[in-house]
């Protein structure tokens, strides 16, 4: 019988101990432990109910567009409780000089693929525009190193599209800025386009074109969720594996490597194991590690992590009729307000709060306002109920109120990520029956850790001989 422990019982962990566990219900010679420090399984999937309102504390979706979520979903029975966003609403805002001016038709993330909504805006500057212009003639560059995010967007766009929406966007999904973030590792898609296209617009309108040319079915919406919130997922997830295997509230002081296996020490007892499963952020796994390879713990603490806080606030349907159509809006930092993002949840998933309560969710913290983790819950009231006074017109006291604070809780990928991770692998595979598995690694979504949980048990199984890729 083969034994493998997972430490951590996110979303991530929790994924590699079902995969284990598919092979173990099937007749398998593998049995697993996973060990989670807090109280509860799941990370920061967690979802209240509040008021008669369906409130997320940390993600409240993923996108449609990576499959792994929505598989796992499928498989665990959870089918038919996915749903989608009511994309008939989705328009987003840009706090602009105070204001809201919503984002031009076309804008696919910061990418302009129609001229004339983007030239009427009064988001740019006709400075602006005419680079927008301009960008459609941009020859093929293929970059020789990795450059920030911010660095690509001002060759292409100048440094206002920075500011007004590559920051902001890149806040609300990586809680990081543009200027200390990878292309390559963020948006490869992008430095792919460019060494291809040149103009990002161009490669863009024609990946659209031809995307609605193969279309056989509607447009899927943009963002999926469940009924009764993510947090769904995770109590699908623990109802399927098994319960003595899983060990709430154990912290793992120290992983060490023997000849023939690992010995993972949590609390006063260690156990042995003939594999490890480290599913936790990065800078816990260099922890972990460093015992085991001091380079390996090097390469794995220098990856950051920023910090966040979320704050949902529900009201009456006077605010609800008061508040514009759309998804919500996003802060850029020149506005001088610390929210990053609101979203209006009674517009994005309308199930999710009754006709007569708006339900508005805010988002602060990042890589600039890491300080925000210190103020009390009374204080981050006050900040979020003076900005959205000023942003939208909200003087209403909330009937309630509910406060998330997340520690390091988005990896930072930043300039040289991808070339970070190659090393990392590289000394992973000297230590057998070692798998590494999170957000620091390849993508920091619900669909990414579900995958690179997936992959993290399927290596140490292949490596026991139990998993085919067939």
């Amino acid at each position: 019988m083969k034994r493998i422990a997972i430490i951590g019982g996110g979303i991530s962990g929790l994924t590699a101990a079902y995969t284990i566990d598919e092979k173990r219900r099937s007749g398998t010679p593998v049995e697993y432990v996973l060990f989670e420090s807090s109280p509860r399984l799941g990370g920061v999937l967690v979802t209240d109910h509040v008021d008669g309102c369906l409130v997320e504390a940390g993600p409240d979706s993923f996108l449609t567009e990576k499959p792994w979520a929505a598989d796992l979903c499928g498989k665990i029975g959870l089918g038919d409780q996915l749903i989608g966003s009511n994309d008939s609403e989705r328009k987003t805002y840009i706090v602009a000089k105070g204001k809201l001016v919503v984002m031009p038709d076309g804008l696919m993330f910061m990418v302009p693929t129609k001229i004339m909504p983007t030239v009427m805006s009064p988001l740019f500057s006709w400075r602006t525009k005419i680079r927008m212009a301009a960008e459609w003639f941009h020859p093929p560059r293929k970059a020789s190193e990795d450059e920030t995010v911010a660095d690509m967007v001002k060759r292409h766009y100048g440094s206002e599209m920075v500011e007004l929406l590559a920051d902001p966007l890149l806040s609300g999904v990586y809680g990081g800025e543009a200027s200390g973030l990878s292309v390559r590792a963020v948006l490869p898609r992008f430095a792919d386009m460019e060494s291809k296209h040149g103009s990002l617009g161009r490669a863009m309108l024609k990946g659209r074109k031809k995307m609605a040319a193969v279309a056989t079915v509607p447009a899927r919406p943009l963002f999926t969720s469940l009924k009764d919130g993510m947090q769904q997922m995770v109590d699908a997830l623990v109802a399927r594996l098994d319960g003595k295997a899983l060990k709430t509230s154990s912290v793992v002081q120290s992983v060490i490597r023997q000849d023939n296996g690992w010995i993972v020490c949590a609390g006063y007892q260690s156990d042995q194991f003939d594999a490890v499963i480290i599913a936790t952020p990065t800078h816990a796994a260099a922890d972990l590690l460093q015992g085991a390879d001091e380079n390996l713990a090097r390469d794995l603490g220098e990856i950051q992590y920023s910090s966040s806080v979320t704050v949902t606030l529900g009201y009456d349907e006077k605010v609800r009729r008061s508040l514009p159509p759309g998804f919500g809006f996003l802060v850029p930092r020149s506005e001088g307000h610390r929210m990053l993002a609101a979203t209006f949840v009674h517009n994005k998933f309308p199930h999710r709060a009754p006709e007569n309560r708006a339900l508005v969710r805010c988002f602060l913290g990042g890589a600039r306002d890491e300080q925000i983790l210190q103020a009390s819950e009374k204080e981050i009231l006050q900040i979020v109920g003076s900005e959205l006074r000023q942003i939208v017109s909200i003087t209403a006291e909330p009937l309630f109120a509910r406060v998330y604070k997340w520690k390091s809780a988005m990896a930072q990928y930043s300039v040289g990520h991808l070339e970070r991770l190659q090393r990392i692998e590289a000394l992973r595979q000297r230590l057998s029956g070692l798998a590494l598995a999170g957000n620091g690694y390849n993508g920091i979504g619900v669909p990414d850790c579900v995958r690179s949980g997936t992959e993290a048990a399927g290596k140490i199984l292949a490596e026991m001989g139990m998993w085919s890729s067939a």
